[in-house]
């Protein structure tokens, strides 16, 4: 088997996201790879960013809402797949559902492994609604590592 070439991860910011980021990360440095770090978002209404512009005010409210949360979450987890050896690093903020991002992000870069948290495999939701992972196991089309996170 050959080492793989290009790896994607999703993150959305949280604690249990890092921790598959780490994980894609040293994979990646190992295998000289690719890593891709996508994260999914929705574009903020405009009533959301006027709410956010009342409460926080507008120099502020533009952190909060929009991309810019996504756009931080993939800004964070590079820093940490750097301090993890990984040394190709492109990040991607796609507008959209979870799944269907990274099944998009692996098609368009070509990527050979998708890497994902387990979180939501073991809740009653997720066994009976199907969770991010386990979507994302069926419909990727390439090896999927899903990482113990929680």
């Amino acid at each position: 088997m050959t080492a793989y070439q290009t790896v994607v991860v999703g993150t959305d910011g949280s604690d249990s996201s890092y921790r598959a980021v780490d994980r894609a990360a040293r994979i990646a440095a190992d295998a000289d790879a690719t890593l891709v770090i996508a994260c999914a978002y929705h574009p903020a209404r405009q009533d959301d960013v006027d709410r956010a512009q009342d409460e926080l005010g507008s120099d502020v409210a533009y952190q909060v809402v929009g991309s810019s949360p996504a756009e931080e979450s993939v800004r964070t987890a590079a820093e940490r797949a750097k301090k993890q050896g990984a040394t190709k690093i492109d990040t991607v903020v796609v507008d959209g559902e979870p799944v269907p991002t990274l099944t998009k992000v692996v098609k368009e870069r070509a990527a050979d492994l998708l890497v994902v948290g387990n979180r939501g495999l073991n809740s009653l939701a997720g066994r009976l609604l199907g969770s991010v992972p386990s979507e994302a196991a069926r419909k990727s089309g390439v090896d999927v590592l899903i990482v113990h996170t929680t």
